[in-house]
């Protein structure tokens, strides 16, 4: 059998309009995407993200700023989107990791799960700040993933609503 293509040996996705909505990808898949538009893949299903809109942009420097202010001399990490946190079952393989995800905030406190290209495993704490039109997913599929990855905080902010939970 031969083994999975790297994503060096496959074509790169040069347009949205390239991609089957109704395909399961995986991370290998994810870093073959060579256009602009930000995508997310929660269990094998590719999720299209919304631009943040300005208020969007204004709550997350706020919560940003405190939470990198109050860590800045503790061993964990803040990082804000765009960030890949790859969230694996039973291994770390590009090709067999099939969530992927970008919160708007996460922090990392075990270095071990950081790599060049964003977080393997469950962050300490997920921030999303939700935006028009994604509500249903961030407080469904996400819950679930993050859930079932071990993730210790998930912070979910609506800016419309005015509301932190």
């Amino acid at each position: 059998m031969k083994p999975y293509p790297t994503e060096e040996e496959l074509p790169p996705i040069s347009s949205l309009n390239e991609i089957d909505f109704s395909a399961i990808y995986s991370y290998a898949d994810y870093m073959r995407f060579a256009f602009e538009d930000r995508l997310e893949i929660i269990k094998g299903h590719l999720f299209t993200m919304s631009p943040p809109a300005r208020v969007h942009q204004e709550v997350f420097g706020v919560i940003f700023n405190q939470l990198y202010n109050f860590l800045r001399k503790k061993p964990c990490k803040v990082y804000g989107a765009p960030f890949d946190v790859r969230l694996a079952k039973r291994t770390q393989s590009d090709k067999e990791v099939f969530t992927v995800v970008q919160p708007d905030v996460v922090v990392v406190c075990d270095e071990n799960k950081l790599d060049k290209r964003g977080c393997i495993g469950a962050p300490d704490i997920v921030v999303e700040i939700l935006s028009p039109g994604n509500n249903k997913k961030e407080l469904i599929n996400k819950y679930e993933v993050y859930e079932e990855a071990g993730v210790k905080e998930y912070w979910i902010v609506s800016p419309s609503e005015k509301t932190f939970f």
